[in-house]
Order: structure tokens, then C-alpha cells, then sequence
């Protein structure tokens, strides 16, 4: 005779009891991916209507320019009257990508609902920049909060691999050729303790530049101070940690906006304007 302990367990959870409506009942399945939704500003204002509606005209041109390989483009909105730029803000919306940029000043970046027109604002700095990434989330990505000491960071007690996941991530730091694939060391494939963690922390210092791209999940970005080197963990929408690298590039694909993205602002861009005309 079979032990019952040696079955598996009958009569529990979700669909395992009758149902007096008839009808399956399923569990609840994540949720939480954001996609593009277009919005129509809604204005009385059509002097200030046309004037967002120009701007807005040069950026969808400016998308088009940056995606065939130009130089990014900047719009400064401070010049906007009350009104158009109230018809800006609510046509940009926002989209999936936020950065929090230090220094002086300090920029808070948020990308709209078209990639690759990006919003800065800080002290003194209203402006859209149209590019793969914000100029200034590359220039002062690597100015370091903390400073990158590498091997000397203080030895501590249960250190497993850290040094030599450093070691590989400083020669290819060191190494790195312009416009190069991105090199990842995926820490969830290697064995590491909790205080190998806290080693390669202190060893590569923080940077100034954090980003958060929301999708199905998060993924958070860190800048470290070692030129190039940057964190990215990825979450699912329960927020939990599921992958966890370090990539060695100018700056990680998952915040960059690529040619195509480009392209199809500029069409999205333009149909906005359609509608509000």
C-alpha cells in the first residue's frame, strides 16, 4: 500500500474547489507593461495650439535627422508661453525610460512617449533633446559620488570571486574600443557571496548617473565611478531581482533609444499634430 505521504497534496488552491457560478476561475497573471498610447492635448488657446504645434513639427523633422546619424537636437521650452507649453507637456507625456542625473545642476531626465525625445529639467534648464541618450547622462556618467579604488579595496572575510570578476572587468574597462559590443558579466551565472558584493561596490565606486526603464518589470542602470562599467539588474513585475550584470559600454542598450525608435517617433510625432489640426 502507498503511503499517502508519498502523494502529492489534493484539495488545495486556486480551481481546486466547485465553483457555484459555473465558471473557471484563473489566478491573476502579472501585470504591469507599459506600451505607447497616443494622447491628443486639448486646448481653447490656439494661438498657444499652434505655437507647441510648430515646435513640435521641428522635432518630428530633428527625429528623422538624429536617426540618419546626426548630431542630438535641443529644444529650450523655456521659451514657450504658459499655455503652449502646457499643450507641450501634455502631447510629450511620459514614457518608460527616467534618469536621475548629479552634478551641478542636477537633472531629472524623463523620457516622453516618443523614444528618444528626452525632457531635462533642472535649476535654470527647461529643454527636449532628441538622441539616443541625453548628452549629459554620457558626459557625466562616470564622475564619481564614491571613487573607483579597485584592489584596494579592504579585504573582508567571505570573499569568494569578487577579485577576479574584477579583475575582468577592469581589462575590459581599460581595453574598451569606441563603439564596441557592450561586455556583460552576469553575476546570477556565477557563484558570489553577499560580501562579494559589497567588495566589487567599494572596488568600482558610484558614478553620477541612475536610470530606471520600465517595461514588463524594471530594469534599474547605475553609473559606477570606473569609466564605462555600469550595474544593471532586471525585475519582474513582482520586483524581483532576475538578472544582475555589469556591462562594460558608453551606455547600456536597454536605456538607448535606436535609430528605428527614432524614425517612428517622427511619424508618431506628425500624427499628433494631424489630430489636433
Amino acid at each position: 500500500m502507498v503511503s499517502p505521504f508519498t502523494l502529492p497534496p489534493a484539495g488545495f488552491g486556486p480551481g481546486s474547489q466547485p465553483n457555484p457560478d459555473g465558471e473557471l476561475q484563473y489566478m491573476t497573471m502579472p501585470s504591469g507593461m507599459r506600451t505607447y498610447s497616443p494622447h491628443v492635448p486639448e486646448s481653447d488657446d490656439r494661438e498657444a495650439v499652434a505655437e507647441a504645434l510648430a515646435v513640435l513639427a521641428e522635432m518630428a523633422a530633428a527625429c528623422e535627422i538624429v536617426a540618419q546619424g546626426a548630431s542630438p537636437a535641443q529644444f529650450d521650452l523655456s521659451r514657450l508661453s504658459p499655455g503652449a507649453r502646457k499643450v507641450m507637456a501634455d502631447a510629450l507625456g511620459q514614457g518608460e525610460v527616467s534618469m536621475k542625473i548629479r552634478g551641478v545642476p542636477a537633472v531629472m531626465v524623463q523620457e516622453s512617449v516618443f523614444a528618444g525625445v528626452w525632457m531635462l529639467l533642472a535649476a535654470g534648464m527647461d529643454m527636449v533633446e532628441i538622441g539616443r541618450a541625453p548628452g549629459l547622462s554620457l558626459s557625466r556618467a562616470h564622475v564619481a559620488q564614491s571613487p573607483a579604488i579597485g584592489v584596494l579595496a579592504r579585504k573582508v572575510a567571505g570573499l569568494a570571486n569578487a577579485p577576479s570578476i574584477l579583475t575582468e572587468i577592469l581589462d575590459q574597462s581599460l581595453k574598451r574600443a569606441p563603439g564596441a559590443p557592450a561586455h556583460v558579466v552576469n553575476l546570477s551565472l556565477l557563484p558570489h557571496t553577499p560580501e562579494d558584493l559589497d567588495w566589487l561596490a567599494e572596488a568600482l565606486g558610484e558614478g553620477s548617473v541612475t536610470i530606471l526603464s520600465r517595461g514588463y518589470g524594471n530594469c534599474r542602470v547605475t553609473a559606477t565611478a570606473q569609466p564605462q562599467v555600469w550595474k544593471v539588474q532586471f525585475y519582474n513585475s513582482m520586483d524581483t531581482l532576475i538578472l544582475d550584470t555589469f556591462e562594460v559600454t558608453e551606455m547600456p542598450e536597454v536605456a538607448l533609444a535606436a535609430d528605428e525608435d527614432l524614425r517612428d517617433s517622427a511619424i508618431r510625432i506628425r500624427d499628433v499634430i494631424g489630430a489636433i489640426r
